[in-house]
Order: structure tokens, then C-alpha cells, then sequence
């Protein structure tokens, strides 16, 4: 059908493409009525004109009305509205409907259809829009005038260019909110920050973003779609990082028109715009950019459309007028928008439809289905809501429970939590806002909108609040606004050495060297990086001359070979010409010429030099002695080896010392052990820290490696460690472990003792364990690194047992650890022959003997390890091939023969041709010796004797 209008009130419709001046055309053509109202596509925009309105009239004279937010002043004269939110019914002088193209709009085109259709001023009619509308304007309008305007500046495409190229004043546009937050975050990293823009924010969260950016905080702008519906921003470039939007049904591409509108915000009044790509994007399709910068788009051949005359008879009738189709081809039949959804929804609920049984009933449901799921969550939470609030104004003149919408406010009032939390509570309390608009669903309808307002306020400004902690360095702004309004910035460095430029802290100064604040902007640039210099310039100078004069206990070296002076690190040390004498390297610095480098690296290497000195004075000593011939040789190399040197490498040398060279040895503190030779007083905790810095220096290693804890005996070997680490720590790695060179001098001692005592033969007891701190196991470990091989001998568990015996009666007269005592025997009293001692074992053994007459039980053996002292020397024997055995000495016995070739001797002694086996013949002297063979002139030999004349 073809719709008739009136053929008084002028009607307009001014078209053209952004930046043309329409609305405010609109504005002034308003205030010159002395009545008007306009409706807008953004609640954003409605308030950006709302305060342009009363800065020219006055606040008393201007409303705002929006879905949540109603300023009614009783005066009011000029009404700026969201298009869903205009009184329709109040009559003005001026009517005005902005961006009409949106009547295409899949989900709010049939709001934009209706007012198109019906809304009209008293005298004057204007839409506002994009050219593509002006087919359906002329198809469905009577009496319409035309006025198409041209844009102010041109809009040119420019290309991809990635987020950090971006030029200032930039928006990136793409269309949901993680997508709107992701780019944000990337944009703070590279740029420094970021103002956003998102539909679902609160219009005071999105003047707070904006204002941000309009006044030069951040330079760049995230957001959505909704800033191509006639928000007015100072931009100079508009970047898409997505083509694609969701409809409320769909995944769709942009159409031409609908980037254009976004793309056209680039560029204000008379300044010139780019648009283009960033992102994962690599273009725009060259037709649809042709159509952008020429401003040429398809027209428009239908819009969306609903039934304005509705049945509120019964619930069923109400939907079949919703669904009611227009006669007109041009106008189509909207998708199902959100509240019809609503309303399908609750009509499935049983007590809703048993409720809605008459048609003020009807009316009243369909009225709360209209209210706005700011959620948006697409769950039945909204469904629940609603059934909830209908139940209660169904009852006959009922209100909403003060009790129950107290309790739903109170749950939204809390301003902890993150983004989403904030923006979830922020959507929940928009619903009550505008609930609280109904004024004849509320006892006191005023209260509830003062509250509801107050906690929206709130939450709009804690959401902008964590908006901008986490998408905008907050120096950043400060400075970026700084170097817009002053040629030079001002710089200070605090007592504790924090350098600020304009008051915002940038970095640090530690010792010489500037460290720049940890973040990923790149937007500081030459300007404050100059600023920040020329504090520091000052600064260093003062910093030079009190390093010359500090005391030598204001520097110190660490493990990762640097020089300290304040804890600061202000050198390096390098291997210099001996392991004694490091070199000394000066950080870089951008301050440092090649004067005052040097002045630092000259105070840094005294102090060097005068830290070996002081702690390893026990070394350097060595270095500075004059004693000719070798032991000037062994000097050196045990300076090189930094206190400790394995004798087998110095053995050549140690041969040819005389005994004034060795008197001259243990003046200076080296002791000549049997496995190392080192300097005791380098064992130290202090000097054994810097020998470690200074065997990595020689090494030319990076760092220090771990050193073996302090007071440690032994550690284990760690195979990735170098001997010669070990070493310069003082130990001496040994099979699995890594001894200290004393204890290990020690333990060689004592073993060597005990094998003296046992006929060459070594167990390791507890005594030995002692010493290195280690197990059995390892312990073994250390004897055959040692030169001691293992050996498993069977042994008479009596002979054993005996052994034992004799062992504790010898306790008595054994020499105390630290000496003799006036009660003990001397040491060698103990070594040389117990005799008593053996009588008294063998009486006591004999009288344990059996019987005469009784059964002699079979000998028990056992199997027993010890360890023997691998002997290089090769011994002749019977069969001409060398034998080896315990220590020479002990084996070889007082008069024995010596040379090649010669017989073995007996252990035993001379053969006296004695009977030791039970009746046995005693063997020629030629013949080998039994492993077992007992020594004639211990105890266990008489026992022996003893039990084999009894049985």
C-alpha cells in the first residue's frame, strides 16, 4: 500500500555520506524551533548532543531520554533520545530522526521503519542519513525535499599497516568484545595504550574511554561499530582488523555502505582521512573500496517493518499481529526481534498464560518483554527475570516488592572483581535503571531511580578505572600529553636513584648505567629519552668523582665476576696476565667518555688488586718471595693452581728439594702431603671464594660455579665440574667424591696406618668414614682411586671372632686422639707386642675350646673384603711373574732378601718346619704362599698351635 502523509509540516531529508554536517544541521535547526526532539542510533551520541544542547539553552530547557538514563526537567523544550526511547506522542515544533538508513538494519530496522512512517513535527520533519535510503524514502514519503550534502574532506584508502605503525589518532575497529580487548592489549604493549568503545558499555564508561582519547591521554582508539553511527572523534585513521561481523543470526561480511560508515569517521570537517587494514587482514575488496572513496553505493531496495496496531485481545493474538506482514514489497517483515522472543518464551510458561487472560493483562506482558536484555547472555536468566517482575504487577493495583527489588539491586552493588565481572554487574543494573523509568511499576518510583543511577555511576567509573590499568600506561598518557603541550620536558633523579621525567617515574640509574622501565611501549621516543639524559648527564659526573674516593669496603665482587660499588655492578673482570692479577673491564655506558672511563677502570682495578692482596695473602706471598733453584719452580705452579696442586704433578720438583728448601716450604704455610701439595690457610671459607672467582676468570668462564658449602669434608664428585675447579676450592676429587685436601691428607695417613697394623689389609671402619664424612660405599670409591684394590678373603669366623676379642682388650692401652694420656700406654707400646694381652686372649680362647673327647665341629668361613695397597714394583717369584702385595716393608720382613729374583719370604717368618695344618708337613720355602697363612708372631699363631696339640 502506498502511505499518505500530511501535506503541512515540511518534511527533509538530508543525505550524504559522514562528515557532512548533517546533525548538526539538525541541532541548529532545532534550536531555532521553540520545541524539538531528535532521536539517535547511540545513547552515546544522544548524550554527546544533550550536552551540546544545554551548553546553548541550558540545562532546565534540555531531556534526555535514552533506555536507562532520563533527565526530565519539567521545563524541558528539546528532547534528545535514542530512537526506541522517543515520546512519539508529545508534540513539538521540530522532529528529527538521525542515520535513517538504519531501517535496513536486520535487528533494529523496524524501530527506525515505524518512526520514518509516523514520527512527524508540528512544522518541521527531518531524516538524516546515507544516500542509499532516499528509494524508500521517496517510495513510502509523500511531499519529501530532498538535500544531498557533499563530505568536508577526503577519504582515501592507505593499506595494511601493522598495529605499531599505526599513526596517531588512529581507531582499529572490530566487532566483539574479546576481539575489542585482545587488540587493546597488543596496542598498550606497542603504543602504550588504548581507549575503548564497546556497545555494551555504560554511556558514562564510554564518555570517560572517549574523553581519554579526545584529549590526547592515549592516541589510539579500540572499539566496535558503534562508533560509525556519528560519534565525533578526533580521527585522523580508521584500521579494520575484522570484515566480518555477527548479525544476531549470521556471521556476515560488512556490506560497502556499512564500512563506509565506520571508515568515514576518519578525518573531521576539513582535515582528510585514510582507512585501511590491520591486523590478520591483508585488504579490502577494490570494488568496495572504488565505492568508499566515491561515496557510491548500491541504494536501498526494501527495509524492515512491524505491525505498529497490535491485538492485546489474548496472548496468540498479540503474536499473529506481530507476525502481521505489510502490504508495500519495500517493507519486510523484521527477524524476530529480542522482545517477541521474550514474549514466545514466557507464553510457554503455565502460570504466565493462565495470568494473561485479559487484554490489560496482555498489554502489561508485552510491556515487560520490551524490557532490554543488557546481559545479553542468551540464557533463560532473562526469561526468569521477567516471568518474575510480571507475576507481581499482574496482581490486581500491584507494584514491584520493595523487600525483593532491594534484594536485586543490593546483589549488583559490589565494585570488586575483574572486567567482565564489572561489566556483567554494570548490564544487570542497566535493567533495574530502566525498570525504575516505570513509573507505574514502582511505590516510589524517584527513590529507585536515584539509586539504581548511583551504583550504575559507580560501576561505570571503577569499569573505566580497570579499563584503563589494563589497557593504558598511565605514564604514558601523562607524557604523551606533555610532549603535545611543551617543547621540553622536565627530568629529576630521587635520592634513591629513580629518574622521572614530568614527574612520571621512566627508570632507574644503578651505578652508570640507566635501566629503562620494564614495558613493551615504544613511545617514549627521542624526546623523553633526551629529557631523561640530561639529568643523568649531571648526575654521572658526581657519581665519578665519589667513586675515586669511596673506601675500599663500598666495592665487592660476586660470583658472576662483576664489580659491586654500592651494589651496583659497574665492571667485569677479565683473565688478566697471571690467574693472581685480573683484569678490570668498565660497563658500558652511554655517558662515559674516554677519560672518565679510564678514571673508573683505574679506582676498580686498585681495588681489585688490593681485595687479592688482603685475602689471599697467603698466596701472593708466595708469588712475591726470591728463593732460587726448585722450589722457586713449585712456587709458581702452586701459585697458578691457586694454593693446591696435585704432588704427582709437582713430584719432579719435590725430589730435588733439600731440607732448607722444605724448612723454607712450611714457613710459608705449604704443607708437602702425600696426594697434594697446598697452602692451608687458602682452605678458608673467605679465600676460598675468591679463589673460585679467580679460577673462573683464568678460565675465561662466565660465572663462578657452585662451590662446595662451607665446612664440607667431602662432597660428591660432580663430573661436569673440572678437577681444576675442585682444586682451586680446595678439595681434590677423589672416585665418587670431592675431598678437602687436609682431610684428605688425613685420611691417606690413617689408612696407611691401618694397614701397617692389619698385615697390609684395610676395611673401611667408622674411623674412616669420619674423616670424609661419607658411606661405606663411597668410601670404597675413594681406596681404589687411592691405589687400593679390593680383595675377598675367606676367613674362620672363629679366627674372626677371635680377631674382635683381641681387638677390644687392645682398647685400653690404644693412644688417644689427640695424644697420650698419663694413664695410657705410649703408641708404641700398644704397636709394638700386647703380649699380656695375647696370653690373656689365648687362656680365655682355650678354655672355650671342646673337651678332650668331644666331636670337633667343621670350621665355619666367611667371606671378607678388604683393600690392599697396589704396589708398581714387580716382585720374582717361582713362576718368574711379579706379584704384588700389602706395603714392602711389612711383607718383605727385618733380613729378608731383596732384589729380583729372589725368594719369596715367608710372612710368617723362617720356616721353623712346625706343623700348622693338623699333622701336616711344612712346606719348602720355595713353595707359594696359602692367601690364609697366619703370622707366627701374632696371638692368633699360638691359638693356633694351642688347638692343634689339644685336638
Amino acid at each position: 500500500m502506498q502511505i499518505s502523509t500530511r501535506t503541512g509540516p515540511r518534511i527533509l531529508a538530508i543525505l550524504g555520506p559522514t562528515n557532512t554536517g548533517k546533525t548538526h544541521l539538525a541541532m541548529e535547526r532545532m534550536l531555532a524551533h521553540t520545541s524539538g526532539m531528535i532521536g539517535f542510533p547511540l545513547r552515546l551520541l544522544a548524550r554527546e548532543n544533550y550536552d551540546r544542547a544545554v551548553a546553548r539553552v541550558g540545562k532546565g530547557a534540555v531531556a534526555l531520554i535514552t533506555g536507562e538514563e532520563r533527565i526530565l526537567p519539567k521545563s524541558a523544550r528539546y528532547f534528545l533520545c535514542t530512537v526506541e526511547a522517543m515520546p512519539i506522542n508529545k508534540q513539538v515544533d521540530f522532529l528529527a530522526i538521525d542515520e535513517i538508513q538504519m531501517c535496513a538494519d536486520p535487528e533494529r530496522g523496524h524501530v527506525f521503519t515505524d518512526r520514518l512512517l509516523h514520527a512527524r513535527g508540528m512544522s518541521e520533519t527531518m531524516f538524516m542519513g546515507a544516500e542509499t535510503i532516499r528509494p524508500v524514502i521517496r517510495q513510502l514519503i509523500d511531499n519529501v525535499e530532498f538535500d544531498t550534502r557533499a563530505r568536508f574532506s577526503t577519504l582515501t584508502y592507505n593499506g595494511s599497516k601493522k598495529i605499531q605503525r599505526l599513526p596517531s589518532q588512529s581507531a582499529v575497529v572490530t566487532f566483539s568484545a574479546q576481539e575489542v580487548y585482545a587488540v587493546a592489549e597488543l596496542v598498550r604493549r606497542q603504543k602504550g595504550g588504548a581507549a575503548v568503545v564497546l556497545g555494551a558499555l555504560s554511556p558514562r564508561t564510554r564518555n570517560a574511554q572517549v574523553e581519554m582519547f579526545q584529549n590526547g591521554e592515549v592516541e589510539h582508539l579500540i572499539a566496535t561499530d558503534a562508533i560509525g553511527m556519528g560519534l565525533n572523534l578526533e580521527l585522523n585513521h580508521v584500521a579494520f582488523a575484522a570484515l566480518h561481523k555477527f548479525d544476531g543470526q549470521f556471521n556476515r561480511g560488512l556490506s560497502a555502505a556499512e564500512t563506509a560508515q565506520i571508515a568515514g569517521r576518519a578525518g573531521r570537517h576539513m582535515n582528510d582521512g585514510t582507512f585501511g587494514v590491520t591486523g590478520n587482514l591483508s585488504g579490502i575488496d577494490p570494488d568496495i573500496i572504488e565505492q568508499i572513496e566515491a561515496h557510491e553505493f548500491e541504494p536501498l531496495a526494501k527495509v524492515f517493518w512491524r505491525n505498529a496496531r497490535l491485538d492485546f485481545r489474548t496472548v496468540d493474538a498479540l503474536q499473529k499481529s506481530l507476525r502481521k506482514r505489510s502490504d508495500n514489497p519495500t517493507l519486510v517483515l523484521a527477524r524476530e526481534p529480542v522482545d517477541e522472543v521474550m514474549l514466545a518464551h514466557l507464553a510457554q510458561n503455565e502460570d504466565v498464560a493462565r495470568i494473561a487472560s485479559a487484554p490489560d493483562r496482555v498489554q502489561l506482558l508485552w510491556e515487560v518483554c520490551q524490557i532490554p536484555d543488557f546481559r545479553n547472555i542468551h540464557t533463560d536468566a532473562h526469561p526468569r527475570l521477567l516471568t518474575s517482575i510480571y507475576r507481581y504487577l499482574a496482581k490486581p493495583n500491584s507494584k514491584l516488592p520493595v523487600d525483593w527489588l532491594g534484594e536485586q539491586v543490593l546483589r549488583l552493588d559490589r565494585y570488586d572483581g575483574d572486567i567482565d565481572q564489572l561489566s556483567s554487574r554494570l548490564a544487570g543494573i542497566r535493567v533495574w535503571t530502566y525498570v525504575s523509568h516505570k513509573h507505574h511499576w514502582l511505590e516510589d518510583a524517584n527513590h529507585w531511580q536515584e539509586r539504581t543511577r548511583a551504583i550504575e555511576d559507580k560501576l561505570s567509573d571503577v569499569l573505566h578505572e580497570r579499563l584503563t590499568q589494563r589497557f593504558v600506561d598511565r605514564r604514558t598518557s601523562v607524557l604523551l600529553k606533555s610532549l603535545k603541550d611543551k617543547s621540553e620536558l622536565m627530568s629529576t633523579i630521587t635520592a634513591n636513584g629513580e629518574v622521572q621525567v614530568e614527574g612520571e617515574y621512566v627508570g632507574r640509574l644503578e651505578g652508570f648505567r640507566f635501566i629503562a622501565d620494564e614495558t613493551d611501549a615504544a613511545f617514549e621516543g627521542k624526546a623523553i629519552a633526551s629529557a631523561a639524559r640530561r639529568a643523568l648527564t649531571g648526575e654521572i659526573a658526581q657519581r665519578v668523582k665519589q667513586l675515586e674516593t669511596d673506601e675500599d669496603d663500598k666495592f665487592a665482587v660476586n660470583g658472576q665476576l662483576e664489580v659491586l660499588w654500592n651494589g651496583a655492578v659497574v665492571g667485569g673482570l677479565k683473565k688478566g696476565d697471571t690467574v693472581l692479577s685480573p683484569d678490570v673491564q668498565v660497563i658500558d655506558s652511554e655517558f662515559f667518555d674516554g677519560p672518565t672511563r679510564e678514571r673508573v677502570r683505574t679506582r676498580l682495578q686498585n681495588f681489585v688488586n688490593a681485595h687479592i692482596e688482603a685475602r689471599l695473602k697467603m698466596l701472593t706471598r708466595l708469588r712475591d718471595c726470591q728463593l732460587p733453584g726448585p722450589i722457586r719452580g713449585l712456587l709458581f705452579q702452586l701459585n697458578e693452581g691457586l694454593g693446591c696442586v696435585p704432588r704427582a704433578d709437582l713430584e719432579s720438583l719435590i725430589k730435588d728439594l733439600s731440607d732448607e728448601d722444605r724448612k723454607a716450604l712450611a714457613k710459608l704455610g705449604v704443607r708437602l702431603g702425600v696426594e697434594t701439595v697446598h697452602v692451608l690457610d687458602a682452605l678458608k671459607p673467605d679465600p676460598v671464594e675468591l679463589r673460585g672467582i679467580l679460577w673462573a676468570i683464568s678460565r675465561e668462564l662466565d660465572a663462578l660455579p657452585e662451590l662446595p658449602p662451607a665446612g664440607r669434608t667431602s662432597v660428591p664428585n660432580d663430573r661436569s665440574n673440572s678437577k681444576g675447579f675442585y682444586l682451586a676450592a680446595g678439595y681434590m676429587p677423589v672416585g665418587p667424591l670431592a675431598a678437602r685436601v687436609d682431610m684428605l691428607e688425613r685420611f691417606a695417613a690413617l689408612l696407611r696406618q691401618k694397614a701397617r697394623e692389619n698385615d697390609g689389609k684395610v676395611k673401611p671402619d667408622p674411623d674412616l668414614l669420619s674423616l670424609l664424612g661419607c658411606t661405606v660405599e663411597q668410601a670404597e670409591g675413594v681406596f681404589t682411586a687411592l691405589g687400593w684394590r679390593a680383595e675377598v678373603v675367606k676367613v674362620s669366623k672363629a679366627e674372626l671372632d677371635a680377631k674382635e676379642a683381641a681387638k677390644k682388650a687392645a682398647e685400653p692401652v690404644a693412644v688417644a686422639a689427640d695424644g697420650p694420656t698419663e694413664t695410657e700406654a705410649p703408641a708404641e707400646v700398644a704397636e709394638e707386642a700386647p703380649a699380656e694381652t695375647a696370653e690373656e686372649v689365648s687362656k680365655t680362647t682355650t678354655e672355650a675350646a671342646p673337651e678332650a673327647g668331644e666331636a670337633e665341629a667343621e670350621p665355619e668361613f666367611v667371606e671378607v673384603k678388604y683393600f690392599v695397597r697396589v704396589d708398581r714394583r714387580k716382585r720374582g717369584g717361582p713362576s718368574g711373574k711379579g706379584q704384588r702385595g700389602g706395603p714392602r716393608q711389612d711383607a718383605r720382613g727385618k733380613g729378608a732378601p731383596k732384589g729380583k729374583g729372589g725368594q719369596r719370604p715367608n710372612r710368617g717368618g723362617p720356616n721353623k718346619g712346625d706343623d700348622r695344618s693338623g699333622g701336616r708337613q711344612g712346606r719348602p720355602n720355595n713353595a707359594p704362599a696359602k692367601n690364609n697363612q697366619i703370622n707366627e708372631d701374632s696371638p692368633f699363631a699360638k691359638l693356633k698351635e694351642m688347638l692343634a696339640a689339644k685336638g
